[in-house]
């Protein structure tokens, strides 16, 4: 299945979470904004909302520094 990952077309497997796709990525999500299909989702409901083919999901990293 196809989903839109920051502005790129990305290949996924189906019947995967966002919460399991950001895992796969290696991404710490306490520190991660993440906007699916132009809303954003909560940390809490990561691992219970699917990804379905044609979804957009942008990831907003932040990165700390002074």
């Amino acid at each position: 299945m196809k989903i839109v990952f920051n502005g790129k077309a990305k290949e996924i497997q189906t019947s995967i979470t966002i919460q399991e796709f950001l895992d796969q990525l290696q991404l710490d999500c306490q520190q991660l904004v993440v906007e699916h299909n132009r809303n954003i989702i909560t940390r809490q409901r990561l691992a219970e909302t699917p990804l379905n083919d044609g979804d957009t999901l942008e990831v907003i990293h932040f990165v700390g520094g002074g």
